[in-house]
């Protein structure tokens, strides 16, 4: 870290006034604050790691106090991090700051197979932290187990269940299955008996003197699972304000509930039935069309819920947990016990190829197991499902999904609204920034409604990748629209005071809409220039580049390059678009 970094960690801790999830600042003037392991551990613990910053004052508003002898701190700090299990590789180093010697201890995240990072003069069971939100909090005995499981392949899903037979299995889904991996090119079930392949798939192991069916194989094909499993299925709640628990104008508590038991592939369809039932749709017009939508993507919502069903925990500790789909009137929220395992983090969710399966006899038997009456299995298993659901919320013109990993839980939050609605276009216009790509229109969308922007973040709302991602938010620096605070992992963007102004000061103003116009040229020619339209329609520039933005922004019309600033660049219409527009293209 520089001093520029640490200056600009300082001038954050200072605004916000409290220390943040990835910074802990201490008062250390003489010597180390007391159980300052629990910050070594918490940050070891926490994906991303953290700083540690010894001669802040946080009472004092973070006022720059400093270090007495800076280099007996950095040994007393260093021999704490030897104490650790296993030892922390923290870089120490000491920081002069208007008059102030501060010491910065830079903690990397443990690897995985050496998580969780403790004290050993407190124990495991008492020297092991997290980091949530701006401070330190011990992990659970269930949190602990579910680090050290994933130090190696969880076995959980494979774990015999005594009191089943196959009869308890569903015939139908089984046949399905075999059906399915018996046509396969080369496939090395068609010579197997129905028991020796489900055998082999382990959706039957050995127990004792016999065989009987695993957990995952209950749960993938079973007639009933919760017969033996009982919380393992999903709960269904409609609560009528946004606030856990506080009741709806009439004292009610709920405005619709429900409990939803079977093996995975037959509890999909009633859980989004449950969700469309208690959704409303809106119309949402695009250009010269309008689109009846539901409030939540139903392709967002199904793997959202896949993942939730296959990623779960299954350890004893865990099977006492349904999984939970709670809707409130601002948000969706799925829950399920287990965080993420293995080497998928958060900032990587959704990139193509990124994918740890906790369940893998579970999540295999569901590759090849057909939901019934669709003509498709439960899951691909190939990293793709975070991805279409990103790809569903943006076609959809919505925010990302919130994810949150707690070790002990995995939440994904779903807000429920449009992130281009009307007066963010008109905001928009008025600041210029229409002729952009979808992912920079959409990060301004979310900025003006006060959510941070990051690489990582803007990674997830454009699929882009990161090199591509930095060079398109650096375009919108250059415009003038976002401020770049920070550098490096700190790296955050705001929106500029001048785009700001503009969305509370700037008039709206009444234009004459040219776009059917364009349409009907466009329906005539395979594709034209922005010169071209203008000149035909007798326009400005101006102008056609307007109503250009805005119906590449309706997806009615689309660029045959990347960018609309490419010297080549045409328009064309969208296929989708041409069926729906002929009948007001010439209103």
């Amino acid at each position: 870290m520089n001093t520029a970094e640490l200056q600009t960690i300082i001038r954050s801790l200072q605004e916000f006034r409290t220390d943040l999830l990835h910074v802990e600042a201490k008062r250390a003037e003489a010597e180390l604050p007391k159980r300052i392991w629990e910050t070594l551990s918490a940050f070891s613990n926490t994906p991303g790691g953290g700083v540690l910053i010894l001669g802040l004052d946080e009472a004092a508003g973070f006022a720059l106090t400093g270090v007495r002898n800076p280099k007996k701190l950095m040994q007393d700090l260093a021999s704490i991090c030897g104490e650790m299990e296993p030892p922390v590789r923290a870089l120490i180093e000491p920081h002069r700051i208007e008059g102030a010697t501060l010491m910065v201890a830079e903690v990397p995240e443990a690897e995985l197979g050496h998580k969780p990072v403790y004290y050993r003069g407190a124990g495991l069971t008492n020297g092991a932290f997290v980091r949530v939100g701006d401070g330190d909090r011990k992990l659970s005995q269930y949190e602990v187990q579910v680090m050290l499981a994933s130090r190696g392949q969880p076995r959980e899903d494979e774990a015999p269940v005594a009191e089943a037979t196959v009869e308890d299995f569903d015939r139908e889904l089984v046949a399905g299955m075999l059906e399915r991996l018996r046509a396969m090119e080369r496939s090395a079930f068609r010579e197997r008996t129905d028991e020796a392949a489900l055998r082999t798939l382990k959706a039957v192991v050995r127990h004792e003197e016999g065989w009987v069916p695993s957990v995952g194989g209950l749960l993938a094909l079973g007639a009933y699972p919760q017969q033996f499993l009982p919380e393992l299925g999903v709960t269904f709640v409609v609560y009528p304000t946004p606030n856990l628990g506080e009741p709806g104008p009439r004292g009610e508590r709920f405005l619709d509930q429900g409990r939803f038991d079977g093996p995975v592939p037959r509890v999909l369809e009633p859980v989004l039935k449950a969700l469309q039932r208690n959704m409303r749709r809106r119309a949402v017009v695009r250009g010269l069309y309008r689109e009846d939508l539901w409030e939540y993507p139903e392709t967002a919502l199904r793997e959202a819920l896949v993942n939730a069903l296959v990623h779960r925990d299954l350890s004893a500790l865990a099977r006492g947990t349904p999984v939970q789909v709670r809707m409130f009137p601002d948000r969706l929220e799925i829950v399920n016990p287990g965080g993420l395992f293995g080497p998928v983090t958060l900032d990587r969710l959704g990139e193509e190829g990124i994918s740890s399966s906790r369940n893998q006899v579970l999540m295999k038997l569901l590759e090849d197991v057909p939901v019934p009456g669709r003509n498709e299995v439960v899951c691909e298993n190939r990293g793709s499902g975070i991805g279409a659901m990103l790809a569903a919320l943006r076609q959809a013109g919505m925010s990302p999904p919130l994810f949150a990993d707690r070790i002990g839980t995995f939440q994904v939050t779903f807000p429920n609204h449009t992130l281009l609605d009307g007066d963010t276009l008109n905001w928009l216009e008025s600041a210029g920034g229409l002729d952009l790509t979808d992912s920079q229109r959409m990060a301004l969308a979310l900025l003006k409604r006060g959510e941070a922007v990051t690489n990582a973040s803007y990674r997830r709302i454009s699929g882009l990748d990161s090199r591509v991602a930095t060079r398109e938010l650096g375009d919108l620096v250059q415009r003038g629209l976002l401020k770049q605070d920070g550098s490096g992992r700190w790296t955050t963007y705001r929106l500029a005071d001048e785009a700001l102004q503009t969305a509370s000061t700037a008039p709206r103003r009444k234009r004459a809409d040219r776009r059917g116009e364009i349409v009907a040229l466009l329906r005539q020619s395979d594709s034209l220039s922005r010169a071209e339209i203008a000149k035909q329609l007798g326009i400005s520039a101006e102008t056609t580049n307007r109503w250009l933005a805005r119906l590449r922004v309706d997806r009615v019309v689309e660029l045959t390059t990347r960018t609309a600033q490419d010297p080549r660049a045409r328009y064309r219409l969208v296929t989708r678009a041409s069926s729906h527009t002929s009948s007001r293209a010439s209103q």
